[in-house]
């Protein structure tokens, strides 16, 4: 977790060095270790170092290669570093002293603009080229570092955190009311928008380029959802994902400082803990685990998120040095504002941020976490609409028989849900969508002022956005290649980038590595879904690694009980105050369908998770908007 920033006038004007010190210093708190700018006429790049792996204790930033006209600053960790080191000679030296910039540099004057697709890894870099007078820029496949930036005709300006770019006079603070719509609908298929116009982010798998003449934006990776893995048996398709899987998570454990994971009792943070756990014992290490608790949750709603049970079955194999936080004590609000950057639409960013702080209290730099295993490795479901689309009906009935047993569900439901719904009814709607012109996502949220909505024409902008998203599912491969492909992967990654940064932290993400989202993309459905096992290939990988408790568990937690609670025990006056006094929201929330939400929420009744969700946007909408004050 480092920061980078950087400032580039079209029109030659010489950058001045207190500003780019000022945008450095601005995000101190992503890394504290060093700190470098450099600067040459009309060009300057910027970083500030967090020391993380073995390699990072030696770099500086920004680094100029050997003929001094290349010029690099990068927020990164490469990991097929052996791969390229030998690839681009880089011999003179043992691989211990080669940093990753050095890495991406040399890959950068070996193969230009197609450099990004040859590196594995997390990074958003700016490479300064004096040749070619331009400035190439990347961000990793999956988005993990973040990278925004404002280009107008005189200057293009980068930095990891927006308000390092506010540091520049010339870039304006003014209020995208498209995004403000966004937010209350919980639409995030917009990659590049952010809430302040004209600054947007750089999309993840993209490349940018920008010359005094033109900027170029390219996508340099993309999933190929055509690609099938066939082997021989079930043992080499589980072989073959541990193999993955496990090097996705050793060369997250690159690093010169203690080791955190999450540690929730799920099957994605269990099967992290467990194999880390191994591949640090080799070298006679320990691993910091951390686990969020509701010992103080009524027994009606403890029962569906207490995990302790699997928690402790994976800490009694011994290796881990456990800690607890206590998350049925903390408000959802919790220092969700400490960025002016954005409003926050994230309800369990607080429990994220309390695990942050404990690891960070530990001296761990690290941080291991399962964050969507859900969506690389598939449950699965839609293999039932392929089975119904294709006509195997024995296949069909055979798995609608085991997943009932094993889930408790009516076979009734399940039948209509995955087969006679996808089959009868989507067609339909999106037929009769397409007919009118519009489309009703599902995040659609009904307090939206309508006003608002008709003068930003949200139902077009969504329907933009989604129409090459809803095509009919027909294939398991296909739902999973949108849910890999979906805008909310980058956009919950940013958030957590900005939690962890708080706490001089770096958050790794093994079930983000794109050889691992590549090899379960293309593996047949019913190494995903068979005999009523969802997530089938991870359970038969992790054997004699994960407890068989854990391994074979059929649900998982369910964490909005806490939210729920927790947003009204703690927030009640802060939601009060909102709903009393609303003016700041009032030109883009119906405030009497929001005041009918929270009267519902409040209510001993059944509470809906939609009402829930639609306070807690226009609450921290309001809460930022009454903070910085834009402009709109």
């Amino acid at each position: 977790m480092s920061a980078i920033a950087g400032i580039y006038y079209l029109d030659q004007q010489p950058v001045e060095r207190p500003n780019l010190r000022q945008m450095v210093e601005s995000l101190a708190d992503r890394g504290s270790d060093a700190s470098g700018i450099w600067s040459e006429g009309c060009i300057g790049l910027g970083h500030q170092m967090l020391w993380t792996t073995p390699e990072s204790l030696q770099e500086q930033l920004p680094l100029k290669n050997q003929n001094g006209d290349i010029v690099i600053t990068a927020d990164a960790r490469i990991d097929n570093r052996d791969e390229l080191i030998a690839a681009l000679s880089l011999t003179d030296r043992p691989a211990n002293k080669i940093t990753d910039s050095q890495i991406i540099l040399a890959s950068y004057e070996k193969w230009g603009d197609r450099c990004p697709d040859k590196l594995l890894g997390d990074f958003a870099f700016a490479i300064w080229d004096c040749r070619e007078q331009r400035l190439f820029c990347a961000r990793d496949p999956m988005g993990i570092k973040p990278f925004y930036y404002y280009r107008s005709n005189r200057v293009f300006v980068f930095a990891s955190e927006i308000k390092a770019l506010f540091c520049l006079p010339e870039v304006p603070r003014q209020l995208n009311e498209v995004r403000v719509a966004f937010h209350l609908a919980l639409l995030f298929e917009d990659q590049t928008i952010t809430f302040y116009q004209n600054i947007l982010r750089l999309p993840a798998a993209h490349s940018i380029t920008i010359s005094y003449s033109q900027t170029q934006c390219r996508l340099y990776w993309s999933l190929d959802p055509a690609r099938e893995i066939r082997l021989h048996s079930d043992q080499e398709y589980a072989e073959a994902f541990r193999e993955i899987f496990t090097e996705a998570v050793r060369c997250r454990l690159r690093s010169a400082f203690p080791v955190g994971s999450t540690l929730s009792g799920g099957l994605d943070s269990s099967s992290i803990t467990c194999t880390a756990r191994n591949l640090l014992a080799e070298s006679g290490q320990h691993l910091h685990t951390f686990s969020a608790i509701f010992p103080n949750l009524p027994k009606k709603d403890l029962q569906w998120i207490d995990e302790r049970r699997y928690i402790n079955a994976v800490q009694s194999v011994g290796g881990l040095e456990a800690h607890y936080v206590h998350a049925d004590c903390l408000s959802p609000l919790v220092d969700l504002l400490w960025q002016d950057d954005e409003a926050v639409p994230a309800p369990n960013l607080y429990m994220h941020q309390a695990l942050y702080s404990a690891a960070h209290q530990q001296g761990v730099r690290i941080f291991l976490d399962g964050l969507d295993g859900d969506s690389t490795v598939s449950h699965g479901w839609r293999y039932l609409t392929e089975l119904t689309y294709t006509g195997r009906w024995k296949t069909l009935f055979t798995e609608l028989k085991a997943i009932s047993r094993r889930y408790k569900l009516p076979r009734r439901g399940l039948l209509w849900k995955y087969s006679l719904k996808p089959l009868l009814i989507e067609p339909t709607i999106q037929l009769w969508q397409a007919v009118r012109g519009s489309s009703q996502s599902k995040s659609s949220n009904a307090g939206i002022n309508l006003s608002f909505a008709q003068r930003i024409r949200l139902a077009e902008r969504t329907q933009a956005l989604l129409s090459n998203r809803l095509p009919p599912i027909r294939t398991a491969r296909q739902e999973h290649w949108l849910n890999l492909t979906s805008g909310l992967h980058s956009y919950g990654l940013e958030l957590t980038d900005k939690g962890a940064a708080k706490f001089r932290l770096e958050a790794r993400y093994p079930f983000y590595d794109r050889r691992l989202i590549e090899f379960c993309l293309a593996l047949p459905p019913e190494q995903k879904l068979h005999q009523g096992w969802t997530r089938l290939i991870l359970r038969r990988a992790m054997t004699d690694i994960l407890p068989p408790e854990v391994q074979w568990r059929v649900h998982k937690a369910n964490l909005g009980p806490n939210f729920k609670r927790g947003l009204l025990e703690y927030e009640q006056e802060t939601l009060m105050e909102v709903l009393n006094k609303p003016e700041i929201i009032e030109p883009y929330v119906d405030i009497q369908a929001l005041r009918a939400a929270y009267k519902r929420y409040t209510s001993p009744q059944l509470q809906s998770n939609q009402d829930v969700i639609a306070l807690f946007a226009a609450v921290t909408l309001a809460l930022w908007l009454e903070k910085v004050r834009l402009i709109s």
